[in-house]
């Protein structure tokens, strides 16, 4: 089996009773809500990283208030024809706090739409896990900066 390692930095934007979010489209069209945010680039500090991947996602400029907590996880990929794949993925979450721009969707990426989505509607949304985990963070802010769960 082969295995690798992808580090992704993560901003939780929170204003006013909203979350900023981008929908992800996978490879097959699926469509997920997610945070804004994605791997850092080898000698990219995940700093740097999260407040990047804002601005190309969402438009938006931010900066960082608060480093909420780090996520891992491991999955497994079959793979047609070809060795199955272990990702471990590890997540920085970060606060951030929306400082200038204008929302707009992200132009030959991953997502397709960037958008602000009442905290009350959260729960109703298509989206991947990481969502929930990084509001835990957020509305917890455990001291060891781990999720629960």
């Amino acid at each position: 089996m082969r295995r690798g390692q992808r580090v992704g930095a993560y901003a939780v934007c929170v204003e006013d009773g909203r979350i900023l979010l981008a929908r992800w489209v996978d490879r097959s069209g699926a469509r997920e809500w997610t945070l804004p945010g994605g791997g850092v680039e080898h000698g990219e500090d995940p700093y740097d990283a999260v407040l990047r991947e804002v601005a190309e996602e969402t438009g938006h400029t931010a900066e960082v208030t608060a480093l909420l907590g780090v996520g891992s996880r491991t999955r497994r990929t079959p793979r047609r024809l070809r060795r199955p794949f272990e990702l471990h993925g590890v997540s920085l979450y970060y606060e951030a706090r929306i400082t200038g721009g204008t929302l707009r969707p992200e132009v030959g990426g991953s997502t397709d739409l960037a958008a602000w989505h009442p905290l009350t509607e959260v729960p109703a949304l298509t989206r991947v896990p990481m969502v929930d985990t990084a509001l835990r963070l957020w509305r917890d802010r455990p001291a060891h900066g781990h999720p629960a769960g």
